[in-house]
């Protein structure tokens, strides 16, 4: 199944430099991403219908809110950054469950354990996808440096410090394809569309109904919930 998934990708950035819909223009400063979501490896038992299908982000200025959200029962994880707030929120809900954690600017988000001493190395290659000119770069992970991923990003859309609540902190540039790691699941991320459209400040405020909880606690949940 990896393997397939990365010669696809291959295939799509040899054959034309991948392309989706670009709605929004270059260097703007705020609007939304849409990416499609590729599970690679276990996911428990989880329904497939129950997973999340699409990634979408949010964006403005130096605002940003990642949200992978189940089309049933609004169950998924949510990352938020709002620096002028100190707002750094790991969000999980599972249908009447709902908890958050608040992280520090440079701290691992929960979930992302498994992603912990990744190295990122960058490469002169270059694609265009969705209207957008992206460099690239490789990454590999402690248990198996031999194994190399592709992660594409762009500085053609205006966002600063992008990343910070990823563990692509150091990419300065929007990710266009990447993956997360949680367990043993590979998360692929490609973007298909990219909106310009204004977003409420609203939108990046902390979540209410949500109950805090401590770091040690939301990664338990992480895990149980993706071992269902």
């Amino acid at each position: 199944m990896r393997l397939r998934y990365s010669l696809l990708i291959a295939i799509i950035f040899a054959v034309s430099g991948y392309s989706c819909k670009e709605r929004g223009g270059k260097y703007i400063s705020q609007g939304e991403i849409h990416y499609a979501v590729e599970y690679v490896g276990r996911f428990g038992s989880f329904p497939e219908e129950f997973r999340p299908k699409n990634l979408i982000v949010s964006f403005k200025d130096d605002k940003i809110l990642y949200e992978l959200i189940s089309p049933i029962g609004n169950s998924g994880i949510m990352n938020l950054a709002n620096p002028a707030k100190k707002i750094y929120d790991t969000y999980i809900s599972l249908f009447t469950i709902r908890y958050y954690y608040d992280a520090e600017p440079d701290e691992l988000r929960p979930g992302f354990e498994a992603m912990n001493g990744m190295e990122i190395h960058k490469t002169s290659k270059s694609a265009v996808i969705c209207g957008y000119n992206c460099k690239n770069a490789e990454i590999t992970f402690p248990h198996d440096r031999s194994t190399k991923f592709s992660i594409w990003y762009t500085d053609e859309i205006n966002v600063k410090n992008p990343n910070i609540s990823t563990p692509y902190n150091e990419i300065d540039g929007v990710l266009m394809s990447f993956l997360f790691l949680m367990g043993g699941t590979e998360i692929h991320f490609i973007a298909e569309t990219v909106y310009k459209k204004e977003i409420s400040d609203r939108m990046f405020d902390r979540r209410e109904k949500f109950k805090k909880v401590s770091k040690d606690d939301i990664n338990k949940f992480i895990v149980k919930m993706i071992n269902l």
